[in-house]
């Protein structure tokens, strides 16, 4: 069996490759060289990228095998995200491989601009000597205002209370109680910009936040502040930043990114008091290093089909060891469902109960929409695009968790509602040490069934004879009936008949079966495992 093909289309760490292991054909190519990229891409089931190779709409078509974009690093701008996951593709990144390089490379921009380092390093190497040109200021008893205290800001605090600074910081996502343990005190962005000695922004580029520093929040800074951007170009108007500094309206500004990258055309890069570095936020080996481990350890998770606790497009998480046996468990329901909803569904709720009531089974419900979804659709499904294949169609999915299970341990029923009335539900479980999947259920009524590839269900009216006259059918298409189970409420009423078979039943037996029996239904399930 052929290995799955990872494309690497950036130069990356070698500890990358060894994370990768031994499992997977290792492919490379320039992602800058567009028509290299595409033909390479025919047979990726995985790519792993940094910041200059595109994958856009036109590089996702080119991939119908691609499972998973890896980028080794935080930014996504090069992936079109949305097109990803149209597309069933898992984007994954490494969020926190880069943080303390660039909380160490803000403190950098700080130490210099208020020490004038890199002026006067250029001042003596030119053999001059200006002491009293290159007077600075102590950070110490200095405010200094973080806006946005994620997880670089949090580091950005902790060095520069080591500093003797005060910090205050806004963030409108951020609680009292964080705040409080990180011994920050909050305030409005116009509180922020008015007090601080320092200001530094640790913002997402998004439309809100785009151009949030203007003209008027320049205006509201001390004229002896300083600003610092390291996080993303353009949450600084760069024009109003230069008017402000050329007035003297602020003392300086430390710029590592910036709205056009290069900045070839900037005025900023001429005015003395601006200190400008091209874009090292994660440029250390250690934090490229971080970047490739973690995406690689990514890239092995979402080819072996589970969640992946990176992934940008995916609702999910860490999923506890408890809960991992139930995701292969609920697919099969969803497939189980599907089949014998075959009609347009309008919610479907995921329910569990027992102990998995005590961990985070949000997964189930993604593998529920996974299972429902993977024989209906013509498109690949997967935990990225079951959610919105559901959206698409107008499907309500709720997610019910509750600690009772009289019957079972752990019991997960998938209970949906049909444009045409009709409600259908099917529960299982996993059962003994080897966590064999059961169904256990279907539309309340109560089965104990291992599940096999091939199922028929059957629902009739119960009487005598029934089972030799489908047994006999079976037995003369030469279709081999490995287990069967029947549940009825009451004798002479409705009869559920669950058989499992070793091979797919064609059409025309299964329609002379039904004619046999006067089934009111029967329904052959095929189980499809990725």
């Amino acid at each position: 069996m052929s290995k799955p093909v990872v494309l690497i289309a950036e130069e990356l760490s070698p500890a990358t490759v060894d994370a990768l292991g031994p499992d997977f054909e290792i492919r490379k190519v320039d992602g800058t060289d567009r028509p290299a990229l595409l033909s390479s891409l025919s047979e990726a089931n995985a790519v792993l990228i940094r910041s200059a190779t595109q994958i856009d709409e036109e590089a996702l078509a080119a991939a119908p095998k691609l499972k998973v974009v890896a980028r080794a690093g935080v930014g996504l701008d090069n992936v079109d995200v949305k097109a990803a996951t149209t597309a069933g593709v898992m984007v994954v990144n490494a969020p926190t491989s880069n943080i303390i390089s660039a909380a160490e490379l803000t403190i950098g921009h700080i130490l210099s601009l208020a020490r004038h380092i890199p002026a006067g390093h250029s001042s003596l190497s030119a053999g001059e000597w200006k002491r009293s040109a290159y007077t600075g200021t102590e950070l110490y008893e200095k405010t200094v205002g973080i806006i946005g205290l994620g997880r670089i800001g949090a580091l950005i605090t902790a060095r520069l209370q080591a500093f003797g600074m005060q910090v205050i910081a806004y963030d409108p996502y951020i609680t009292e109680t964080r705040a409080q343990q990180l011994g920050v005190q909050t305030v409005t962005l116009d509180e922020l910009l008015e007090r601080s000695d320092f200001v530094t922004i640790h913002m997402p580029r998004t439309p809100e936040t785009l151009g949030m520093i203007g003209v008027e929040q320049l205006k509201r800074m001390k004229s002896t502040a300083f600003i610092v951007n390291v996080a993303r170009g353009g949450l600084i108007d760069e024009q109003a930043l230069h008017d402000a500094l050329v007035a003297g309206e602020i003392a300086g500004a430390g710029l590592d990114v910036f709205v056009t990258e290069p900045p070839r055309e900037s005025p900023l890069l001429a005015l003395p008091n601006v200190l400008v570095t091209p874009h090292l936020g994660a440029s250390t080996d250690d934090a490229q290093e971080k970047a490739g481990i973690s995406v690689a350890k990514s890239v092995r998770l979402a080819l072996a089909g589970e969640l992946v606790p990176d992934a940008v497009n995916v609702a999910g998480g860490i999923i506890d060891p408890y809960v991992r046996p139930g995701i292969p468990l609920v697919e099969k329901l969803g497939q189980i469902f599907s089949g014998l909803a075959h009609g347009a569904l309008t919610s479907l709720d995921v329910e569990v109960r027992g102990e998995l009531a005590d961990y985070d089974v949000s997964v189930l419900k993604l593998a529920a929409l996974k299972g429902v979804f993977t024989n209906v659709v013509s498109e690949s499904v997967s935990y990225v695009n079951a959610p919105l294949l559901a959206e698409q169609r107008g499907v309500q999915v709720r997610l019910i968790v509750e600690r009772e299970s009289p019957e079972y341990r752990n019991v997960i029923t998938l209970r949906g509602a049909l444009a045409e009335g009709r409600q259908v539900s099917v529960s299982g479980t996993l059962t003994g040490t080897k966590q064999v999947e059961k169904l256990v259920g279907i539309n309340d009524q109560d089965v104990e069934v291992p599940i096999a590839k091939h199922h028929i269900v059957m629902l009739y009216t119960d009487r005598p004879g029934i089972v030799a006259v489908y047994g006999s059918a079976f037995g003369e298409a030469g279709i081999n009936i490995a287990g069967m189970q029947i549940a009825r409420r009451e004798a002479g009423g409705q009869a559920l008949s669950v058989l499992t078979v070793d091979s797919p039943v064609p059409a025309e037996v299964l329609d002379r079966v039904a004619t046999a029996i006067e089934a009111t239904e029967l329904v052959e399930i095929d189980i499809t495992e990725d």
